[in-house]
């Protein structure tokens, strides 16, 4: 497939090294240039492209970007075919990532307000699964234990692409319903980041509850201060799941 990743940081440039070695035709593009991109993000394939040029004629765009900025990419997407999926990976944290957003605050799901600011669809995928994850735990298909990653989104169709796209990343893909139900797999839920199964991971959503889980997501620089000094990747996913127990 034609995919262009925007944004080239921790889970942009995971995604579009494990998506060009997948046998796909990557471009990543990000706000400042080409040149910027870092060489490892290139080494599987993957070609640095200028942000104005990277959405025309591609099948899939995935947006690995801050939250609450898409609607930056507003115009630019118009030029994107109808048909090409949007994926969206971003993941709200008021007062530390990102400034709080009323309506995101009164219950509107963070890819919901994502397309709301793109004026198109997204499914949402690859949020609920932390960089570091992504990087060195990706597995082939059919492998013991393999980790699963949910993905939500409105259209069937586009839902089948991002879930194929997560295959060929190296984890199990769930189908976890429609745009709506994707609150399941925001921060901090049961399913955010901590490392379940495609077994485990249906209980998780079924789990998640919005007032604890904005509770949870709240605490995390009180809870991760907690933990010894330069955690490993499990400490930190046993950190998430630990809030849930």
């Amino acid at each position: 497939m034609r995919i262009t990743v925007i944004g080239a940081g921790a889970i942009g440039g995971n995604l579009a090294f494990k998506l060009s070695a997948a046998g796909h035709d990557v471009q990543v593009a990000n706000a400042r240039g080409p040149e910027t991109v870092r060489a490892e993000v290139l080494e599987s394939g993957a070609r640095a492209v200028a942000l104005a040029e990277s959405v025309q004629g591609r099948d899939v765009i995935v947006l690995s970007i801050p939250f609450g900025v898409a609607g930056q990419l507003a115009d630019l997407l118009t030029s994107a075919p109808d048909e090409t999926v949007v994926i969206d990976t971003s993941n709200y944290y008021p007062g530390m990532l990102s400034e709080p957003i009323e309506a995101v605050d009164n219950g509107q799901v963070e890819s919901g307000y994502t397309a709301e600011l793109l004026g198109r669809p997204v499914v949402k995928a690859w949020n609920a699964a932390l960089a570091e994850t992504q990087r060195t735990r990706s597995v082939p298909a059919g492998a013991p234990g393999r980790i699963a990653i949910p993905v939500a989104g409105d259209f069937d169709e586009a839902r089948k692409v991002a879930m194929s796209l997560v295959d060929d990343t190296g984890f199990d893909p769930y189908d976890a319903g429609t745009l709506a139900d994707s609150w399941r797999q925001q921060p901090n839920s049961p399913a955010y980041c901590t490392e379940l199964t495609l077994a485990e991971l249906p209980a998780a959503l079924a789990a998640a509850d919005r007032v604890k889980d904005a509770a949870v997501r709240d605490s995390v620089p009180e809870r991760f201060a907690a933990l010894p000094a330069n955690p490993s990747l499990d400490d930190v996913v046993e950190m998430n799941r630990a809030a849930h127990r």
